[in-house]
């Protein structure tokens, strides 16, 4: 925790740091005034991203965001989705078997089809293809692709970009099917009770404690993973029913927003349309299998189609979360098997992308 807080407070250049996020508060404000979908995450990575691929350098330095920001401020996307549990989850969760065995099919699926397409399309080598298009676990795929002798650069573009498309076009299309902007009103909200102190002090512990606990497990996600289990555990228990105020949601979206934006930062504008390009191909793929599913399993599992989209979405799991709490769909359940995407991409890339080297 001191080495984290030492590199926050020392490596950035502060000042660029201050107008990268005005930037992004801005671009989340002018979405929200275009009625975009969750506007303070779209509007800051579209506005801060658009900056850095144009190479602008107001202060002489190009966007900064410290990615350790990013990390304090995740868990309260955490808290917040451990806060729409309630008791009968416990009897609710069972329900959930068999759309997690039709996860378990869909995520090879996809996988293998998108890496068929991206070799045929024949822009990249065989393993970036393969670790580019694992639908989760962005940063275990990119160590595995380094390993394994992949282009890195090109490899860790195609999974940013998965993420990014994932994130734009989902909300959008939700925003066809609602008729409305998704999330417009400050871009999340889960329902709860108003927050006293000690709600207050209950939800601070389950977002540091339980942060430190998921990154400590080595669990997936464990940053945001940690902070669900927690908040989940009191909310179940009784000991609170308040949430994480909107303001503060919103706040984190700017962070989160901005944060990935700056990622564009140095990288050529060829490479990116390559990388941009092949990308969407993979996401009609998995997208598309997404919307197929779901509308084919909707009668099965129990649940609105609309959820088991977002449930199957290759999205982020903080992003596709933020979705659902600004639809008041079950929280859980989308986090759930967010999860275990999560958890199935990198054991599929890990056991797979070994024989594809042999």
């Amino acid at each position: 925790m001191r080495q984290f807080l030492r590199t926050l407070i020392t490596a950035p250049h502060w000042p660029t740091v201050c107008l990268t996020y005005a930037l992004g508060t801005a671009g989340g404000f002018a979405a929200a005034a275009l009625h975009l979908p969750l506007p303070m995450l779209l509007g800051s990575l579209l506005a801060v991203g658009a900056a850095s691929v144009a190479g602008l350098k107001p202060l002489g330095r190009v966007p900064q965001a410290p990615q350790q920001l990013r990390m304090l401020f995740i868990p309260v996307i955490g808290v917040a989705i451990g806060g729409a549990a309630r008791p009968e989850i416990l009897t609710e969760a069972p329900e959930w078997i068999p759309s997690l065995i039709a996860l378990c099919l869909f995520i090879p699926a996809v996988h293998y089809g998108g890496y068929r397409l991206l070799t045929a399309i024949g822009r990249v080598d065989r393993l970036t293809a393969f670790y580019g298009t694992a639908p989760g676990g962005l940063v275990e795929t990119v160590q595995m692709g380094e390993e394994a002798g992949a282009d890195v650069p090109m490899l860790a573009m195609l999974q940013f970009l998965r993420l990014i498309l994932t994130i734009i076009l989902v909300p959008l299309a939700f925003t066809l099917m609602e008729g409305h902007a998704v999330g417009s009103a400050g871009g999340a909200a889960v329902a709860g009770h108003a927050m006293g102190l000690r709600d207050a002090a209950l939800l601070i512990a389950a977002a540091v404690v339980g942060a430190v606990i998921g990154v400590r497990l080595k669990l997936p996600a464990g940053h945001v993973l940690g902070p669900i289990l927690l908040s989940g555990a009191a909310h179940v228990a009784g000991l609170t029913q308040a949430v994480p105020p909107g303001w503060l949601i919103a706040a984190t979206q700017v962070v989160i927003g901005t944060s990935l934006g700056v990622r564009f930062a140095g990288m050529p504008k060829r490479r990116i349309l390559d990388a941009a390009l092949l990308a969407l191909a993979n996401a009609v793929v998995t997208i598309g299998g997404a919307v197929v599913l779901s509308l084919s399993i909707a009668g099965i599992v129990g649940e609105p189609a609309r959820t088991i989209f977002l449930a199957f979405a290759p999205g982020g799991l903080v992003e596709m979360g933020l979705i659902a709490l600004s639809l008041n769909m079950s929280i859980l359940y989308v986090t759930a098997h967010h999860l275990v995407r999560i958890v199935l991409s990198v054991t599929i890339a890990r056991t797979f992308g070994a024989r594809l080297r042999e």
